[in-house]
């Protein structure tokens, strides 16, 4: 028998993306499978529809929205299984996408999560924002991704069509064993969404785990289907990112880069303020005030044994910033053409 592989769809009414898509998820060919939508405390009629229309589907429900990183987490130990596949419920999947991510897996120990090629599902031909073909992570603590280089997606041309190891598996899909995920605690709650899946592979990989891209596998992503673009994205994105930087870099290295970042991010700030944003301004200002006040009250929970960055799978050594900005390398092939085996 194969392993039992729970996909697991975190709705929070998203009635709409389970009529559309989870259809494709119960086609799914793989002989040992279950699928559960986990309820966030949604008000339309998603519970309604599932019971209706997919009545093979399992539900387990919330009674209040605890983000992805809580939702999760609750949902979670409510569920027995070999495998997780945390899989948004915007994604249509290929029929055949999970054998691949647990051959991986079942191949190697040492593979704690990996993530499957996402593609565009308005362009199939584009890699899709969140993830692409595998999370990478640059000196400085920007991810970005194979195939996705902060707004810029490239066509996929099969370039990265090889397993390969990154930072972090997106959380648009990822498939992650089922105990490694209790052992490492799951999510850090705090973050309630954006970038708590990095934080978790950073983890992971400081537990001695690494992180997998699958190309072989691949999904079709809307994005921003979950959460809308807008001031409170910003927020939680450069907000987590300083949590994340301040649990696991080691002293050595964040205190200076962290001070880089918040020059950085002021730039960025202030770039918006002048091009008339303000409240992609406004949301910058406040993560930085939540971070302080975050710290203050001692809410930084440290990794009790942090590793040089440059010492974990999927780090850029070089600045993001610089590359793209500076020297207008766009692609991630251009970015790190001087690491091996991207």
């Amino acid at each position: 028998m194969k392993p039992l592989v729970s996909i697991v769809i975190l709705n929070f009414n998203g009635a709409k993306y389970l009529a559309q898509f989870l259809p494709s998820v119960l086609a799914t060919q793989y002989e040992n499978f279950e699928v559960m939508v986990a309820d966030n405390g949604s008000t339309d009629d998603s519970i309604i529809l599932i019971k209706e229309k997919f009545p093979s589907v399992k539900i387990i429900s919330s009674a209040t929205n605890e983000g992805f990183a809580g939702g999760y987490n609750w949902a979670l130990k409510n569920i027995d299984a070999d495998y997780f596949v945390l899989l948004n419920s915007d994604v249509e999947v290929d029929p055949n996408w999970i054998t691949p991510m647990v051959n991986l897996l079942e191949s190697d120990a040492s593979i704690g999560a990996c993530q499957p090629k996402i593609l565009s599902y308005a362009d199939r031909t584009t890699f899709e924002y969140a993830g692409a073909c595998g999370g990478w992570i640059d000196s400085l603590g920007y991810p970005f991704s194979r195939g996705r280089v902060f707004d810029v997606c490239e066509k996929d041309e099969k370039q990265y069509d090889h397993a390969a190891p990154i930072f972090w598996a997106t959380g648009a899909c990822m498939m992650i064993r089922s105990k490694l995920f209790f052992a490492m605690n799951g999510f850090d709650a705090d973050f309630f969404a954006h970038q708590e899946e990095i934080d978790l592979c950073w983890r992971m990989q400081l537990a001695g785990y690494q992180i997998y891209a699958c190309p072989s596998s691949k999904v079709f992503h809307v994005g921003a289907g979950t959460l809308p673009r807008g001031g409170r994205k910003v927020f939680l994105n450069f907000r987590n990112n300083l949590i994340m930087l301040t649990k696991n870099l080691p002293w050595t290295e964040l205190v200076w880069k962290l001070p880089f970042r918040f020059a950085l991010d002021a730039i960025s700030a202030y770039k918006g303020l002048l091009s008339g944003d303000k409240d992609f301004f406004l949301a910058i200002a406040k993560a930085h005030f939540a971070y302080f006040g975050y710290c203050l009250t001692g809410g930084i929970k440290r990794s009790k044994s942090p590793k040089p960055l440059q010492s974990l799978g999927g780090v850029y050594n070089g600045s993001l910033v610089f590359d793209y900005f500076i020297k207008n390398k766009q692609f991630f092939s251009k970015i790190v053409s001087k690491q091996v085996h991207y």
